[in-house]
């Protein structure tokens, strides 16, 4: 089917809204939709696009998107493009929506991406370029697509999107990313189930249930609990593999950049889901990606919120004007404006980087992401009586040399209620970005860690980590941590955060026990941020071993919540004195 729009009707799409991004007129064109167009896969399936392209006898370079949330989503930025001089194709993929085969994430993407892309560079309107664009599943859609290296594959723009789909999408630091995983699960098997029987997903309703793998699919009669081996098999094979193994290596971005043969612009955000994946995906591909052409078009652009929303505001918090810069369809069409018609906008520039800068609420282009003059700075764990609202711990420049520590006693079945961060996918149910964590830091087991009120501004832009001496009485256990900036009026805003499951505290692939008692060093990955810790701030470490349902509780007796629910109480301890130095490590920014 062939659908006309006249150019009046898109008009109101021509503008961007960037300022000093730069932009060039050029002619416009009336728009042709084809629905349905048939794409036949390598082993006979048959996927399904909708094509938006000029009326024009010329050829265009190809805007491909293959996503699985419906291809009629994309009606907006389909007509936009085209009008602009694209061939636009927006591809259902296997087993989705219009899309014929089995639907199981990741396992068909680098065939079927491969296929797409050299289809489409085939139809009689290409001319032979294929860039593709998009974000979360989309993204992994395109760096699964250009890992098999597809010869008219000629650039991507992957969008808060992972690195690896075990450490960074299904698990973080060894813990089962038990909200996003049975959210999102819920979310895309609505469309599987649609083809059998309707019924309402509700990822809020089931997150208490133990063992996991009885997670109910749908809020619906208990007839219908167990519809997980139907509807979205996959979710039982996460919880199969919790360690990296080959069922993972197969589909990791990490392990294969040297691949990938083209330019990327890469988007993350602070506050994002994938956060840490997207800044891995800049750097990997960066260093090592198959071709010097391909490295040095390496782009990155760091914004707010992703996942947790977007915007000027987000979560509880305000990031000013300079926010609402930011609009992702305008961006990827200033990409692929400098990429394939050469237009000499802001991606001409020589600075690859440009962030949000928090607290400060500006954006700044960079050299180099992360920056080579951030200072490794260590802010020492001090002082005791860190537990709950009355908190005195200190963060303190240099060690402490008295023997200090903390315990708090972590009960599974009391788990420390997840508060904001980055989250995905049901926001009405657990709310994303930035929050206020007073009400977490009330939690006796919580324990935390400030600095005095600063005199000055101080920038921290950069990887946070938390080195980490702390021992247990349980054979497992996790340790969490939060970067927290307090204002004046105590409004404590998260920043970043991470875990380590203990028995992962080495390795990703072969977890070891405890031996209860025992100290341990944990380095604990809070991931990257960029914010300014105003004057009259403080910066806030906060310390726990729950952070649910973001994650799943450690039961602490060494089996998987996957298929147990007997859990014991730990006493968890954390050392900082000469002997055990635990200290908060943050990229500190000189003025």
């Amino acid at each position: 089917m062939r659908i006309k729009f006249s150019l009046v009707s898109i008009a109101i799409l021509m503008s961007l809204v960037i300022p000093g991004w730069g932009e060039e007129s050029r002619q416009t064109y009336e728009v042709v939709i084809e629905r349905g167009v048939k794409a036949t896969m390598r082993d006979g399936v048959v996927l399904r696009a909708d094509i938006y392209r000029p009326r024009s006898e010329a050829k265009f370079p190809v805007l491909l998107q293959r996503t699985p949330y419906d291809k009629s989503s994309s009606f907006d930025f389909g007509m936009k493009a085209a009008a602009k001089g694209y061939v636009v194709v927006i591809q259902d993929v296997r087993g989705r929506y219009t899309s014929d085969g089995e639907w199981y994430v990741f396992k068909h993407e680098s065939d079927d991406g491969y296929d797409t892309v050299e289809w489409a560079a085939s139809l009689p309107f290409a001319d032979g370029r294929v860039g593709m664009f998009g974000g979360s599943y989309v993204g992994a859609t395109q760096m699964l697509a250009a890992i098999s290296h597809p010869p008219h594959l000629a650039g991507i723009c992957p969008i808060v999107t992972a690195s690896n789909y075990h450490n960074g999408w299904t698990y973080q630091g060894g813990a089962f990313e038990q909200w996003f995983n049975e959210s999102w699960t819920s979310g895309l098997a609505q469309d599987t189930m649609n083809r059998i029987l309707k019924a309402a997903t509700n990822a809020r309703m089931g997150v208490d249930v133990l063992p996991l793998r009885k997670y109910p699919l749908f809020n619906s009669s208990s007839s219908m609990q167990e519809l997980i081996p139907v509807a979205a098999p996959y979710f039982s094979d996460w919880l199969d593999h919790p360690n990296y193994d080959d069922y993972w290596k197969r589909w990791s971005i990490e392990e294969n950049y040297s691949s990938i043969q083209v330019p990327a612009l890469t988007v993350a955000a602070w506050y994002d889901i994938f956060q840490g994946g997207a800044l891995k995906n800049y750097e990997g591909m960066l260093a090592k990606a198959g071709n010097p052409s391909a490295r040095n078009k390496q782009k990155l652009l760091v914004v707010i919120g992703g996942h947790a929303g977007t915007g000027r505001k987000v979560g509880d918090v305000d990031f000013g004007p300079a926010a609402e810069e930011f609009n992702e369809n305008d961006v990827i069409l200033l990409w692929y404006d400098y990429l394939f018609y050469g237009v000499k906008n802001r991606f001409a520039g020589d600075k690859p980087v440009r962030l949000f800068v928090m607290g400060t609420n500006v954006w700044r282009d960079e050299d180099a992401w992360p920056l080579a003059r951030a200072q490794k700075t260590k802010y020492f764990l001090a002082n005791g009586n860190a537990a709950g609202p009355a908190a005195g711990g200190l963060l303190s420049p240099s060690v402490v040399s008295e023997k200090v520590s903390e315990s708090y006693i972590y009960d599974p079945m009391k788990p420390v209620p997840t508060t904001g961060g980055p989250l995905c996918c049901d926001a009405e149910h657990l709310a994303p970005g930035p929050r206020d964590q007073r009400p977490v830091e009330a939690h006796e087991d919580v324990l935390s860690y400030s600095t005095p009120v600063l005199a000055t501004d101080t920038e921290v832009t950069g990887p946070v980590t938390l080195q980490l001496y702390a021992a247990s009485s349980a054979v497992d256990t996790d340790f969490t941590a939060k970067l927290v900036d307090v204002w004046p009026n105590g409004f404590a805003q998260n920043l970043t955060e991470g875990i380590v499951r203990a028995s992962y505290r080495d390795s990703a692939a072969r977890p070891q026990a405890l031996e209860p008692g025992k100290v341990y060093a944990f380095d604990i990955d809070l991931w990257s941020t960029s914010n300014v810790f105003l004057k009259g701030h403080r910066i806030r470490l906060e310390v726990s071993s729950s952070n649910f349902p973001r994650f799943d509780r450690n039961l602490n007796t060494g089996k998987s919540a996957a298929d147990d629910q007997t859990s014991v109480k730990a006493t968890n301890t954390i050392y900082h004195d000469a002997k055990y130095p635990s200290a908060l490590i943050l990229p500190v920014v000189a003025p």
